[in-house]
This record gives structure tokens, C-alpha cells and sequence, in this order.
């Protein structure tokens, strides 16, 4: 028995969503209550759904009785400020687990192949049932932002960048696909994030919106690849050889909880 995913996700692992016209809806993500919470870089966020409805962000299998990312708690007095991010996070009519705002500081795209890691969606989620993915609304204009893709975290030739203006949804398969966020701008980046179960009803809301995954990157220069290639490594190196002086072993990277 395996579990109910999407075609287009199954096929690349990303779909790409009509732009939202975000400039309509009021900045609501100004008024939340945000938590220092690590991810891909200088990060903060501000829970809508968890797993008991309280501020905080961390997977539903650390809570009593343990679960899956799934059947999310509203946060009442997150949602009454937010309503329309609510009413974005529940339009696909999908079984929402987390949901919450990020805001990332700026960041390199170095940073952001370091900081590349598979998010563990579908801890204790039983067969059978739909795999859960991750929504993402670009909630600022960050045009010349992106959430960079990869198969192989330190294969070059995999990686997919999507821009992130403001009202760019995007749907990925985190716990399949490497991913993290290179935000060039100068101020915050804020987008909204939401764990979906994916279905019948994800792959109609897919469909509504003309979701696509025929991608081709923007032009890098392969000179900043490598550099970024070059940094990572480097990194990695410092972050091992500083766990060696300590008698600790270098487990590698870790699935994010964010």
C-alpha cells in the first residue's frame, strides 16, 4: 500500500500556481505573534494552525498523544487577525496540519545551498492515506528572491529556482526535494506556509489554479554556482572538524521541523 500523492508533484516534486494578486489583501502578517524558530536561515514565525493550538511551531509526533502533520488546531486569537491568510490556507478544501508565516532576513544564495535541507512531513503518516506536501504564498515582493530546488542537495544540475514576487504559490514535496530560500532583498521576506494532505481536493485546487511544472531557471552565472559549491563544502568542513574537537559525530543534516 503506498500513499495518495499528485501527478505534477510526483513528476518534478514542485508545482507552480497562478499569481495571487496579494496587492488586494491587507498585510495581515504585520500583526501576528512571531517565535524565534531555526530553518534556512535568520528566521522567525508566526503560527496559525498547530498542533494544539497554541504559539508554536514543532512537529505534531512531539505532542501527547503523537500524530502526523495533519488536523491542524487554529490559533483563534493568530486567525482573527489573519483571515484572509486562513481563508488562502484553506481554499484547496485539503486536511491542513501546520500553518504559519515566515519572515527570513536576507540571506546569500551560498547561505541558502548551505542551509538546503527535506522538511519530515509525513513522520507517523499511515499508508493509504494522502502524502503531505507544503503550500507557499509569497506574501512580500521579492522579485529577486528564490526558493532554490534540488534532487541532490550538492548536484549543481538538479536545482530549480523559483522567483518570488509578491503572490507566487508554489506547492512542493519538501520531504522529497532539497529546498531553501535565497532572499536578496533588503527588508524581511514574509510568506505564508501550510502542510496540505494531498488528494482529490489538492489536485482539483492544482488544476483551478493552472498548476504547472515546466520550469526553465533564469540565467546564474556558473561562476556564483561554484562559489557556492565552494562555500558549502568549506562549511561542512569547519562544522565537522569543530564537532571532531568536541568528541561529537557529524550526523549530517537534519530534517527541519519548520
Amino acid at each position: 500500500m503506498s500513499y495518495l500523492t499528485s501527478a505534477l508533484l510526483d513528476e518534478r516534486g514542485f508545482v507552480v500556481l497562478d499569481r495571487y494578486d496579494q496587492a488586494k489583501d491587507p498585510e495581515e502578517w504585520r500583526d501576528l505573534e512571531y517565535v524565534n524558530w531555526k530553518s534556512s536561515g535568520v528566521t522567525r514565525f508566526a503560527p496559525l494552525a498547530s498542533a494544539q493550538g497554541e504559539i508554536e511551531v514543532g512537529g505534531f509526533w512531539n505532542h501527547e498523544p503523537p500524530r502526523p502533520d495533519k488536523d491542524g488546531v487554529w490559533i483563534e486569537f493568530q486567525a482573527a487577525k489573519a483571515p484572509n491568510l486562513v481563508r488562502r490556507a484553506q481554499e484547496p478544501g485539503a486536511n491542513v496540519g501546520r500553518c504559519r508565516v515566515i519572515e527570513l532576513q536576507p540571506n546569500s544564495y551560498a547561505d541558502a545551498l548551505y542551509n538546503m535541507h527535506q522538511d519530515d512531513n509525513n513522520r507517523l503518516n499511515p499508508q493509504g492515506s494522502g502524502w503531505v506536501v507544503r503550500g507557499y504564498y509569497n506574501l512580500t515582493d521579492d522579485a529577486d528572491s528564490y526558493m532554490v530546488l534540488r534532487k541532490e542537495r550538492f548536484d549543481p544540475s538538479t536545482e530549480v529556482r523559483l522567483a518570488l514576487p509578491a503572490g507566487a504559490q508554489l506547492i512542493i514535496d519538501t520531504q522529497r526535494i532539497w529546498h531553501a530560500t535565497w532572499h536578496a532583498g533588503s527588508q524581511p521576506r514574509y510568506s505564508l506556509i501550510t502542510s496540505w494532505e494531498s488528494g482529490p481536493a489538492l489536485d482539483a485546487y492544482i488544476e483551478k489554479y493552472h498548476g504547472r511544472n515546466d520550469h526553465v531557471n533564469a540565467h546564474l552565472d556558473q561562476s556564483v554556482i561554484a562559489e557556492g559549491q565552494e562555500s558549502v563544502q568549506h562549511r561542512l568542513a569547519e562544522r565537522a572538524a569543530t564537532l571532531a574537537a568536541q568528541g561529537k559525530i557529524d550526523h549530517g543534516p537534519e530534517k527541519s521541523e519548520a
